[in-house]
């Protein structure tokens, strides 16, 4: 039914503005190029500073003015208009249903002394509100709170030498990497308790996010997967590390109070022309030397990014490969967009190497930190065992999407007909094999 629902909205929408761009010719043309207009100039407000930042925000908000005048004149009204944006996101919100997946992992032995250990400030609060420890301890848990200024990695070492075979993270995805690094070591089941701010890795893992306390049977009624961390000069994360942009905002004291703000601010420091933080020095897959500063994105496998359905998710955790993403110098964002490519270039590596002339910022797992160059960038296949309560999907919510915007169409037909889809990585090749 969502996928049936998502192909009628996407049809709708797709109606409607064919019938913009034809039957009110050209005022249909004059739209999508005051929309590109718009979005140029809210490039370059990005990019500059001062001036240049509000004539160009200014700009862009006249272009969008202009265009919603044009709808209107052309004999749409506002109404119109937001049946097509009310229609696309209806689309891709059942796509993304239709799209999700519950792998059946294989059976996993609950661990005999299973430890929790949880940040009660994370994720405003959230520990404390679900009364989680309480419910940790009614499931046989022992309870490891975190306390100001306690050192997480000594705390959980100290637990694994008195005999704890199961070890489970409530907090974000900083203090997730740290057990979850421990608990590769050792060779003990993991579990990753959604109470941070955003979970991402638990999204990825196919942990509901929603159910913080549900994901508490991990280690009652659970099955098991195997999946990947990666190192940056040694230090594991579990979701990303990034340099630029973002990397020199999350530094400033600011950032908590104006996360907006402060990203904003950062972008001409970083991108404009008298940008202030050290070039990266990287090699592209094809040998190629580059010298950038802009963004660089290196994930714990690869992102899906760009997409319309399931992006800034990884469809595989356990792919043995990281995930690399550049944002291309602002010179060579404009000649891409001028050939329809995307502004970025990403590609999967077992291992990317970064250098600088100095201390690089970075953002490791959301975490600001000063890294001494070079940055190198390992994977580490396969050495978490990670515990998915049976209620929970045992998978990312982009695992079962196909790459590619005509594929996804044609799987969202398959599934509407009833049929599963045609070769989109609907689970991982080791996914499958716990399965049976």
């Amino acid at each position: 039914m969502a996928a049936v629902g998502s192909l009628l909205l996407g049809v709708l929408a797709v109606a409607l503005v064919i019938e913009l761009a034809t039957d009110r010719f050209p005022a249909g043309l004059v739209i999508v190029f005051f929309l590109a207009l718009s979005a140029g100039l809210v490039g370059l407000g990005l990019i500059g500073g001062g001036w240049v930042r509000l004539a160009s925000f200014c700009g862009a908000g006249l272009a969008f003015g202009f265009t919603f005048g044009v709808l209107i004149e052309s004999g749409w009204n506002l109404v119109q208009a937001g049946i097509v944006v009310v229609a696309l996101a209806g689309a891709f919100g059942l796509a993304r249903e239709a799209f999700s997946v519950r792998v059946p992992l294989p059976d996993a032995a609950p661990p005999e002394r299973p430890v929790l250990f949880f940040n009660p400030k994370s994720g405003g609060g959230k520990a404390e509100q679900l009364n989680l420890a309480e419910e940790a301890r009614s499931r046989g848990f022992r309870t490891v709170e975190l306390t100001k200024g306690a050192d997480l990695a000594q705390l959980v070492r100290a637990e694994v030498d008195a005999g704890a075979d199961g070890l489970a993270m409530a907090g974000g995805d900083g203090s997730q990497a740290i057990v979850a690094e421990i608990a590769s070591e050792h060779d003990l089941p993991y579990a990753c308790i959604p109470a941070g701010t955003r979970n991402h890795f638990a999204l990825d893992l196919g942990v509901d996010r929603e159910d913080c306390v549900g994901a508490l049977d991990a280690f009652v009624e659970a099955g098991e997967r195997r999946v990947d961390l990666a190192e940056v000069n040694g230090r594991v994360f579990v979701n990303n590390v990034s340099l630029g942009i973002y990397a020199e905002a999350v530094q400033k004291d600011e950032y908590r109070e104006a996360k907006i703000k402060t990203l904003l601010d950062t972008v001409p420091q970083v991108l404009g022309p008298d940008a202030e933080v050290p070039e990266l020095d990287w090699t592209s897959p094809s040998g190629k030397k580059h010298h950038s500063g802009a963004a660089i994105l290196v994930s714990n496998n690869k992102y899906r990014l760009g997409k319309a359905v399931g992006s800034g998710t990884r469809p595989k955790i356990d792919d043995g490969q990281l995930g690399i993403a550049v944002l291309a110098d602002p010179v060579a964002a404009g000649q891409r967009l001028k050939s329809f490519q995307k502004p970025w270039r990403d590609w999967s590596a077992a291992e990317f190497e970064v250098g600088a002339s100095e201390q690089v910022a970075a953002g490791i797992d959301g975490e600001a930190a000063m890294i001494e160059p070079p940055l190198e960038f390992k994977i580490r296949p396969g050495v978490l065992r990670v515990r998915i309560a049976r209620q929970h999907p045992g998978a990312s919510p982009s695992a079962a999407i196909p790459d590619g915007f005509f594929p996804e169409i044609v799987a969202l037909v398959r599934i509407a007909l009833g049929r599963p889809p045609a070769d989109g990585p609907v689970v991982n090749h080791h996914l499958q094999e716990g399965a049976r």
